[in-house]
C-alpha cells in the first residue's frame, strides 16, 4: 500500500482525506505511529464534508443501509469521493455498492 501511494506522489495524482478517513485512521492507531501517521496525512489534500457530501451520503444510506449493512463512515467518505469526482483508493470494495463510486485502479 505505501509503494502505491509512493507511486502516485511520483506520477502526480493527488491522495486526499476526509474527517472521516483521519477519525477511523487515529481510532485504530497504534502507540508509536503518531508521527508516522501525522506525516502521512499532512501529504494529503483535505476534502471536506459539506452539505453535498452529506445529501449524497444520505442518499447512499437510504438506499445501501440495510440491504448492505452501509454504515454512516463508509457512506461519508463514498460521498466525499463521488462529490469532489474522485476515485475511492479502497482495500474493501465490498463495503461500497454504490454504482457511481470510482475505484482506483494502481497502475502494476
Amino acid at each position: 500500500m505505501l509503494s502505491e501511494l509512493e507511486g502516485m506522489a511520483r506520477a502526480g495524482i493527488p491522495a486526499c482525506c476526509c474527517a472521516v478517513s483521519w477519525a477511523e485512521i487515529v481510532a485504530g492507531m497504534r502507540r508509536g505511529e503518531e508521527v508516522a501517521t501525522e506525516a502521512f496525512f499532512a501529504g494529503r489534500a483535505e476534502i471536506v464534508i459539506d452539505a453535498a457530501v452529506g445529501r449524497r451520503a444520505g442518499g447512499y444510506l437510504a438506499r445501501y443501509g440495510k440491504s448492505h449493512g452501509l454504515g454512516i463512515a463508509d457512506a461519508l467518505i463514498a460521498g466525499a469521493a463521488s462529490t469532489a469526482g474522485l476515485h475511492l483508493w479502497t482495500l474493501n470494495r465490498r463495503d461500497y455498492p454504490m454504482e457511481d463510486v470510482r475505484f482506483y485502479e494502481p497502475q502494476n
